[in-house]
């Protein structure tokens, strides 16, 4: 349930409100927006019961949430959330773009990207350190040495870092390393791991499963929430269809419904979705016009000699002109995007 204030209702009678709700044990949630203050309620609100909350100065009306997905809706939030990731805002004006290797294969692999993304004005490096793969026997990452390549990147270039999570030990370790972390695919309905992640505080990355629908991945960011954390953001990286010429299929449409369901920010990474490096940009461009926030784009230094998914990384080269498409779209869209 959110409660509606009147638009002329005063700081104290939102401070009232919130009490009497803190009182019988619920949690709650401010959102001010440009005429209204909505006050989220967390938890049963049955213990409500006997409490006439709308009667309450200031008060303008109680709006029940039917979505199951309640912290993540659009009508516990109706304003766009920006969730700010250590100075880099993901939901604002600005378009965000996440770049770097699938894997972190070597000191010299990871800095060779980072530096050549970084002069395209890519905000992120990305890099998997820990990477759960279909097969036992694919190249899994090289876990902790290579969150440590990850960070003297950071240090050199001024890229914030997004990378994978997979376990409880993972967490600790990574939180040392990264700004925000990846929930993969595979990990999407990992309700623990979910869990574990939203008690951290630190920004995540939710990457939507690869047969999920809309709707679990709303509810699967919302375990994230429960535990206090809604710096969420929403990844679409195609699902699995009946369609062969792509790897998965890429859902443009989920961009809009997204945008009408919940207030979390939306990227949209092309390179899981086509598995083919060719249909990355102009994917890229339909993303954008679209509405998604940002993009994450898989780079490598050398695509033919990479340990994980090189059939669809770019090359600096390539990553270079898709950013600068970006830098002329991203006007005629409301947005922005500066290559530096």
């Amino acid at each position: 349930m959110v409660i509606v204030m009147k638009p002329n209702s005063k700081e104290e009678q939102i401070k009232d409100v919130c009490k009497v709700l803190e009182s019988v044990g619920l949690g709650v949630h401010i959102s001010k927006g440009s005429q209204v203050t909505i006050i989220g309620v967390i938890g049963d609100k049955k213990l409500l019961n006997n409490i006439p909350l709308e009667l309450m100065p200031g008060v303008d009306k109680l709006v029940p949430i039917m979505d199951s997905y309640k912290l993540a809706s659009k009508t516990f939030k109706p304003e766009p959330s920006i969730i700010d990731v250590d100075g880099v805002k993901i939901g604002g004006e600005e378009i965000v773009i996440m770049a770097g290797p699938c894997a972190v294969e070597s000191k010299e692999q990871l800095m060779e990207a980072a530096e050549k993304i970084k002069i395209a004005g890519a905000q992120f490096l990305r890099g998997g350190a820990y990477k759960p793969r279909t097969s036992p026997y694919s190249f899994q990452g090289l876990e902790k040495e290579g969150l440590e390549y990850m960070l003297e990147a950071k240090k050199k270039t001024g890229m914030k870092i997004v990378t994978e999570v997979i376990s409880q030990e993972s967490i600790e370790i990574a939180d040392k390393y990264a700004d925000m972390f990846q929930i993969g695919a595979r990990n999407m309905q990992n309700f623990h791991l979910l869990r574990e992640v939203g008690k951290t505080k630190k920004p995540v990355l939710l990457k939507r499963g690869i047969s999920a629908t809309i709707e679990e991945w709303l509810n699967a960011a919302e375990y994230i929430m429960s535990e206090g954390n809604y710096n969420v953001v929403l990844c679409e990286r195609g699902i699995r269809t009946f369609e062969t010429a792509t790897r998965n299929t890429l859902d443009i449409s989920a961009i809009p419904v997204l945008k009408s369901k919940t207030h979390l920010p939306v990227i949209v990474d092309p390179s899981h979705a086509t598995g083919k490096w060719e249909y990355v940009i102009p994917l890229s461009r339909a993303a954008i016009a679209a509405g998604a926030d940002g993009l994450m784009i898989e780079v490598h230094p050398n695509p033919r000699c990479a340990l994980s998914d090189g059939p669809q990384s770019l090359t600096p080269e390539k990553f270079i002109e898709l950013c600068t498409t970006i830098e002329k779209l991203a006007p005629l869209v409301g947005r922005k995007y500066i290559m530096k």
